[in-house]
């Protein structure tokens, strides 16, 4: 009977009638979309888990004002990219460093705090560098950091 977009695009809504009865009910279609297998540092595989990234970014928002609106976004810009990488496996790096991205863009104070367990600071020093980097705007400090040293790491393995 009649169709229509829902849920931002991402969902189809459908009015629909029975055949046998002329009952109307609604269905609601989607489109299952596999996401990519997640290589970890030591070559393992694990599925990706959008609830693990998701409770990432929230560890290091803790305490800060950021909307939740704009958290979703930057986990709906990590999701679109890995879709976009149409690769079968991914490395965990490859979305640990997108998440730093988000993150930098949101709150600095949650950029450092996720920076310090994703590159495992073990000293002062480590943090200095990341937060001079900060202050003057660019990305030297934490290149040092960057484990995608590869190109301009955006390359998904």
């Amino acid at each position: 009977m009649d169709s229509r977009l829902a849920s931002e695009g991402e969902q189809v809504r459908r009015r629909r009638e029975c055949g046998a009865c002329q009952g109307r009910f609604t269905t609601y279609e989607a489109a299952e979309l596999v996401m990519p297998a997640v290589v970890k540092r030591d070559g393992s595989r694990v599925p990706f888990s959008e609830d693990k990234l998701r409770n990432g970014m929230r560890r290091a928002l803790e305490k800060r004002p950021v909307a939740t609106e704009a958290v979703e976004a930057a986990l709906t810009r990590i999701r679109q990219r890995l879709h976009a990488a149409g690769e079968r496996e991914i490395s965990a790096s490859w979305i640990g460093d997108r998440v730093m991205g988000e993150l930098r863009e949101l709150d600095e104070v949650a950029y450092v705090r996720f920076a310090s367990v994703y590159r495992s600071f073990e000293d002062v020093s480590a943090f200095r560098e990341v937060i001079e980097g900060l202050e003057q705007g660019s990305g030297s400090a934490d290149d040092r950091y960057d484990s995608s040293a590869a190109g301009n790491g955006d390359s998904p393995r």
